[in-house]
């Protein structure tokens, strides 16, 4: 399986002007080193360090790709083979507030020793019908906005903060809470992980950030400071890549908000 995302990265490096971020869930080390020369960058949420989570009646039990040590494992690995990496917390699944501060700390404590964490996402749960967690209550506006108070504080400045802006209509109060970064939202696609949630429109998103005192400005799957060391954070030629299609400050050259 991941030697065909590979070749499907591969392929749409040779034939597109598009850049893969991969986001394949647990990978072994042999799994980073094939897929690093055909992304820019890589994603897994870690969602929560809890054990109790995957017992029976958790929001993880029976999913042994979300045992926290194998999604450590992974974090570790891409710190270590030089990958810049997005992971995040999902809030509202059964945790204790202890529970996301020891996630919030997992994280940062791999971002001190391999500086690879480019982002993180504290997402909130949403029920799907039909599910086992169907009818399990959502965390509220208020409990986002203190996690990511929490979450700024606990982590290092380099490490941006993102939450998504479709699964809240007030997003706009995610702005005070600490984030800098809306991620991956398109024009083009719907969110598969929630379909039924629509992305805002960018003039929508531009108009709640101008609001709030700040510019919507469109980045790279990777961030600015990753460019500055090239040589340790990409492989193949990634790298001119990424600089044929960055501005001197490392945001995207052609800047697409309409």
């Amino acid at each position: 399986m991941i030697s065909y995302l590979a070749e499907i990265c591969a392929m749409v490096l040779s034939e597109s002007n598009m850049l893969p971020h991969v986001n394949a869930g647990t990978l072994s080390e042999a799994d980073i080193r094939l897929l690093k020369p055909h992304s820019v960058s890589m994603g897994m949420m870690l969602e929560n360090v809890s054990r109790r989570l995957i017992a029976k009646g958790g929001a993880h039990y029976a999913c042994p790709d979300k045992v926290p040590v194998q999604r450590i494992r992974t974090l570790d690995r891409a710190g270590r083979l030089g990958v810049p990496f997005t992971t995040g917390i999902l809030i509202g699944i059964g945790e204790t507030w202890a529970e996301r501060v020891d996630s919030l700390l997992t994280i940062n404590n791999l971002h001190r020793e391999h500086g690879h964490i480019q982002e993180v996402i504290v997402q909130n749960f949403r029920a799907k019908p039909g599910t086992a967690m169907a009818n399990h209550p959502e965390p509220s506006l208020d409990d986002m906005v203190r996690t990511l108070v929490l979450a700024r504080l606990l982590l290092e400045p380099s490490i941006s903060l993102q939450a998504p802006p479709n699964l809240e209509a007030r997003f706009a109060s995610y702005i005070a809470a600490g984030i800098n970064d809306w991620g991956g939202v398109s024009p083009l696609t719907i969110d598969h992980i929630n379909p039924e949630r629509a992305w805002p429109q960018i003039e929508a998103l531009r108009r709640a950030t101008a609001e709030c005192g700040y510019g919507l400005q469109e980045r790279l799957a990777v961030y600015p400071s990753y460019l500055e060391r090239p040589q340790h954070f990409f492989a193949g030629d990634i790298a001119p890549r990424l600089s044929a299609i960055a501005r001197p400050d490392g945001l995207a050259l052609q800047q697409c908000l309409s």
